[in-house]
């Protein structure tokens, strides 16, 4: 039984698997019909839809045609009428070009008929360029024997005069453009003069305007000043000195112009701190006893210097008056000491000479006697000595000389010039007044050579210690009129090419002699 029924499930299997195999074969052959029918409807329609693509693009295609044959029977149109164009303004250019040539061919014809007739203007202009050459030479030979000078002569003659006229013409000029300059620059001047004092003038005067006065303690400078600055006032109210009291310690400075009352205010000052009773009475009697000292000192200062250089006779105001030179520099060269050294030199040099010694040394002495006034009377140190050896009877010949020591006028005696030489020679030595003596000879020699080095001079001598360089010139080469220019060229050189404290005088001489002997 189990074996039947294994029979039977077998067979019933197998008969399974046969039925499913039927199925899926036909199956597959179902896919198959239903695929190819599919495929053949899609092919069908694929042919369709080529065709009608082909027609489409076979109707564009035509269209496209058409419209490019328009196109292009446009642009050919267009293309005929501007080649037209070109054609037509070519031609015209041809015309202009052809008009053209035609005109130039006429011009080059006229031009060279032209040309031919300058050519034969010329060949006559240097015929007759010759013909005038040959009558100037003529003429030329004329005047030569008319004038007896030789064409070369003729030009130099005409060149001098031509130099000599053009040599006038500018002295003139330069004499009118310096009257200008002095004209225009003289305010102008004034101001600067005062600018520059007032920028610069401390430094300077610092050393021979202020004295300094030692305090025992600082507690002093409070008892100078006083209650309220009333002794300080005094003080300075009687001697005309101002004071200086600052931080520096232990001292009190002492401002003036005028070395006799600075003087005065130092003695009285040192005098009030000695005694130590500082109030305005006590002031006013140190200031008068330190103004008899000073004026007892400037008297025997005077006699000092009057018993030195053996001068007598002399008016006693007069002998005040030197005194006070003691209190006077210049270019911190004392006055009194340079007034005698000067006198002892004119006595040396007079009797060497043979001239009167004692009127040479008063005069040396009293050159300066200007100079003790200076600051109170208008006018230069000599006007001034001048005024005052009038007034106090000294001969004429002392007055000259005073007059004359700087070469403000011409030295007319002997005693005039022995004092010039000799304020020249005390100015001028080394060491009296702060200059090397190497730079001053060196100075003096470079004033001369570039004096020298100008045509026509024969001569230069630099004097009054290089304040003046006097130059003589020969009259055949140099004349009036160029002696202004010369003097110029040399006054602008120097200052460009020195340098030199105050001002140089140039002094040009010419002088003609004419000697002849009577036998």
């Amino acid at each position: 039984m189990e074996q039947l029924l294994i029979g039977f499930l077998i067979g019933t299997v197998v008969a399974g698997v046969v039925a499913a195999l039927i199925a899926f074969r036909a199956g597959i052959k179902y896919r198959m019909s239903q695929a190819e029918s599919a495929i053949g409807s899609a092919e069908k329609e694929a042919e369709r839809i080529i065709e009608a693509a082909k027609e489409e693009a076979e109707s564009k295609k035509k269209i496209a045609l058409v419209e490019a044959k328009d196109e292009i029977h446009k642009d050919r149109t267009e293309l005929e009428k501007e080649i037209k164009d070109r054609r037509s303004e070519l031609s015209r250019q041809e015309r202009r070009v052809q008009q053209k040539e035609e005109n130039l061919d006429k011009k080059t014809d006229q031009f060279e008929k032209k040309e031919d007739q300058l050519q034969k203007k010329l060949k006559a202009a240097d015929e007759k360029l010759e013909e005038a050459e040959r009558i100037k030479k003529s003429q030329m030979d004329v005047l030569e024997k008319i004038s007896q000078l030789t064409t070369e002569q003729a030009k130099e003659q005409l060149l001098t005069v031509l130099d000599n006229e053009l040599t006038h013409e500018k002295v003139l000029r330069v004499t009118q453009y310096e009257q200008q300059v002095k004209d225009i620059c003289e305010e102008k001047a004034r101001g600067l003069i005062a600018l520059a004092i007032s920028k610069c003038a401390a430094d300077q005067v610092a050393e021979t305007a202020v004295s300094v006065v030692a305090l025992p303690s600082d507690d002093m400078k409070g008892r100078i000043i006083g209650r309220e600055g009333r002794n300080i006032r005094t003080l300075e109210t009687l001697t005309g000195v101002e004071l200086i009291i600052d931080d520096t310690p232990e001292a009190i400075t002492l401002s003036c112009f005028d070395p006799a009352r600075r003087e005065v205010a130092r003695i009285a000052l040192e005098k009030l701190i000695a005694d130590g009773r500082i109030h305005p009475a006590k002031i006013e009697e140190m200031v008068e006893k330190a103004k008899r000292e000073v004026e007892h000192r400037i008297k025997q200062e005077g006699e000092r210097a009057i018993l030195e250089t053996n001068v007598h006779g002399i008016n006693h105001e007069l002998v005040r008056l030197i005194g006070r030179l003691h209190y006077r520099t210049s270019y911190r060269q004392n006055v009194l000491t340079h007034s005698i050294e000067v006198a002892h030199l004119c006595g040396i040099m007079a009797s060497e000479l043979g001239v009167d010694a004692a009127t040479a040394r008063r005069a040396g002495l009293l050159h300066d006697i200007g100079k003790a006034l200076s600051y109170e009377i208008e006018g230069s140190h000599v006007q001034i000595g001048v005024d005052v050896c009038r007034k106090y009877k000294e001969s004429a010949e002392i007055i000259h000389a005073v007059e004359a020591h700087h070469g403000d006028v011409e030295c007319r005696t002997v005693i005039a010039a022995l004092v010039q030489a000799a304020d020249a020679i005390s100015a001028a030595r080394p060491g009296a007044r702060n200059e090397n003596y190497e730079n001053y000879i060196k100075r003096l020699e470079k004033l001369e050579e570039i004096c020298s080095s100008y045509e026509g001079v024969e001569k230069s001598y630099a004097i009054q210690a290089g304040r003046e360089v006097r130059i003589m010139v020969i009259p055949e080469q140099v004349n009036d009129e160029k002696m202004v220019l010369t003097a110029r060229e040399i006054a602008k050189r120097i200052e460009s090419e020195m340098q030199y404290p105050g001002q140089i005088k140039v002094h040009l001489i010419r002088e003609s002699r004419a000697i002849e002997y009577a036998k």
